[in-house]
C-alpha cells in the first residue's frame, strides 16, 4: 500500500506538467497564428512610404517635406498601382528658387489682348494692265511725220502721235465728197427710193471712214473743206507714257502694225509674294501699305484686288496683287518693294514664344501651378503675332507659363523619368509609377548642374533619406 502511494504520487505530477506544456504550447502558437495573419495582412496591403517628385531617391516612412527642396512628399506604395493623383503629381516639376535662378527661369501670366497679324512680303512693281494700249496703223501707208520721237515721252488722248498717207484712204475720202454731192442732187427726186438711195450711199461711204480710223471731228473737217486731206492724223486711245516705239518716219506700214506701246502710270500694280503659310490671312480689298527703298519715310496705300489662283513651286508663294494710285509717278515698274497688311483678328488669350515648345507632334507649355512647381500643359496655338503666340486651348487667362528656361524645365522632367513635355519619353510600357521615378542608375543626378542644391536648415538629410 505505502509502495503505491510512492508511484502514484511521481505520476500525477508528470501528468500535470505535460497538460501545462501542452496548454502553453497551444496558446503560443494561436497568438502567432493570429500576429502572423496581421503582418501577413499588413504585407499584402504594401508598405506606404513617402517620397518627393522632384527627388524620387528621397524615401521616408512618413509625410513631411523633401529636405533638399521643400517640397511636400507624395505617397508611394511599393507593390500597388498609384491612383491618377499620385500619377499626376509625379508629373510635375518643382524647383528651389537657388534652381530657378540658375536655370534662368521667369513666368509670364497669359493674359488675352486684341491681337493684329501683319504679314510682311516683298513685290514688285508691275503696269497696270488694264491701262495698256497699242498705236496700231488702221491703213496700210507710209509714215510721213511723227510726233513722238522717244520712248518715255508722254502722250495725250486728244494729240495726234503721227501723220500716215494712205492711197486707200485719199480714195476713201473722195468716195464720200462724192456721197454728199449725190445726196444733194437726189434729194429732191419724187421717186422715194431714188431720194433715199443718196442717204444710204453717205452711211455707208462715212461708216468706210469711221473704220480707216477717221474720227468725227475729221469728218466734219472733210465735209466743210470740200477735198481730201492727204495725210491722216493717228491719235493714240489713251493717254500716258511711250514704253515702247516701233515706228520710224519715212516707214511703211501695212493694217494693224503696231506704231507705239503706251503705258498709263497714274495707277500701277504691284505683285506682292505671300508665303503659302501666310495667304490665307489675305482677303480682297484689304488695305496694304507699299514703303520703296527710293522713296524713304514715304508710304504708299493701296488695296487688294486679286489673290493668284496658283502657287509657285519654287519659292512656295502666292502672288497677290495691290492696286494703288502712283502720284507724281514716284513708282516705276520693275522696283522692289515692301509690302505690310494688318490683319486684325480680335481678342485672344497670348503667351510669349519661347513659353510653347514644339515636339514635332504637339506643342507644350509648363504651368505654374504653385510658386515653384510646374506642370506640362498641352496647348494648341495659333497665329504669331511678333514675340508673342495666339493659344486657342490649353492656358486660361491668368495663368502663369514658363517664359524662359522651359526647355530646362523639361530636362528636368526627362531626368526625374516623367517624360515631360517630349514624346516618347514617358517610360517604357509596363513600368509602375514608382520605377518610372525611380533614380538613376550610375550616378545620375537631378537638376542641371550635376548635384542636388544644399539642404534647407530646417530641414536635415541623412543617407538613411535616401533610397541607393
Amino acid at each position: 500500500m505505502k509502495l503505491s502511494a510512492k508511484v502514484a504520487v511521481p505520476v500525477a505530477v508528470i501528468l500535470l506538467a505535460a497538460a501545462g506544456g501542452g496548454y502553453y504550447l497551444w496558446q503560443h502558437q494561436k497568438d502567432g497564428a493570429a500576429k502572423g495573419g496581421k503582418q501577413g495582412e499588413k504585407t499584402a496591403q504594401g508598405q506606404v512610404l513617402y517620397t518627393c517628385a522632384m527627388h524620387p531617391f528621397i524615401i521616408k516612412d512618413k509625410p513631411g517635406t523633401c529636405p533638399i527642396c521643400g517640397m511636400e512628399l507624395i505617397k508611394k506604395v511599393e507593390g500597388a498601382q498609384a491612383n491618377a493623383k499620385e500619377l499626376e503629381m509625379l508629373g510635375h516639376v518643382s524647383l528651389s528658387p537657388t534652381q530657378q535662378v540658375m536655370a534662368n527661369v521667369a513666368t509670364v501670366e497669359a493674359k488675352t489682348i486684341p491681337l493684329t497679324k501683319e504679314v510682311n512680303a516683298v513685290g514688285i512693281v508691275q503696269y497696270d494692265q488694264s491701262r495698256q494700249a497699242k498705236v496700231t496703223a488702221w491703213v496700210a501707208g507710209r509714215i510721213d511725220k511723227l510726233y513722238v520721237n522717244t520712248v518715255g515721252a508722254y502722250v495725250s488722248k486728244g494729240r495726234p502721235v503721227a501723220e500716215v498717207y494712205s492711197p486707200d484712204l485719199v480714195s476713201a475720202q473722195q468716195e464720200y465728197l462724192l456721197a454728199l454731192r449725190s445726196r444733194d442732187r437726189l434729194k429732191d427726186s419724187p421717186i422715194a427710193s431714188i431720194s433715199q438711195g443718196g442717204e444710204g450711199l453717205v452711211a455707208s461711204a462715212r461708216q468706210r471712214l469711221l473704220l480707216m480710223g477717221v474720227k468725227e471731228h475729221q469728218i466734219a473737217g472733210l465735209e466743210k473743206a470740200g477735198q481730201p486731206n492727204i495725210r491722216l492724223p493717228i491719235y493714240t486711245p489713251l493717254s500716258g507714257v511711250v514704253i515702247e516705239k516701233v515706228a520710224v518716219e519715212g516707214q511703211y506700214v501695212n493694217t494693224g502694225d503696231p506704231l507705239f506701246n503706251i503705258a498709263d502710270l497714274s495707277t500701277v500694280w504691284v505683285e506682292v509674294e505671300v508665303y503659302e503659310n501666310e495667304f490665307s490671312f489675305i482677303k480682297l480689298g484689304q488695305r496694304v501699305e507699299i514703303i520703296s527703298q527710293s522713296w524713304p519715310g514715304k508710304t504708299f496705300s493701296g488695296r487688294v484686288s486679286f489673290v493668284y489662283p496658283f502657287l509657285d513651286p519654287k519659292t512656295r508663294t502666292v502672288k497677290v496683287r495691290v492696286e494703288l494710285p502712283n502720284p507724281g509717278l514716284k513708282l516705276k515698274p520693275d522696283m522692289f518693294v515692301n509690302a505690310s497688311v494688318k490683319v486684325p483678328l480680335g481678342s485672344a488669350v497670348t503667351v510669349p514664344v519661347a513659353a510653347v515648345m514644339d515636339t514635332g507632334t504637339r506643342q507644350v507649355a509648363w504651368v505654374e501651378m504653385k510658386p515653384g512647381m510646374f506642370e506640362p500643359r498641352e496647348v494648341k496655338v495659333g497665329a504669331r503675332v511678333g514675340d508673342m503666340l495666339q493659344v486657342l486651348s490649353g492656358v486660361k487667362p491668368g495663368e502663369k507659363v514658363a517664359a524662359s528656361g522651359a526647355y530646362l524645365i523639361d530636362s528636368e522632367a526627362q531626368l526625374k523619368g516623367t517624360g515631360g513635355g517630349h514624346a516618347g519619353h514617358e517610360g517604357m510600357p509596363g513600368m509602375k509609377p514608382e520605377e518610372k521615378g525611380a533614380a538613376p542608375a550610375q550616378g545620375g543626378h537631378e537638376g542641371h548642374g550635376g548635384a542636388p542644391a544644399a539642404p534647407k536648415k530646417n530641414g536635415g538629410m541623412s543617407m538613411d533619406d535616401m533610397k541607393m
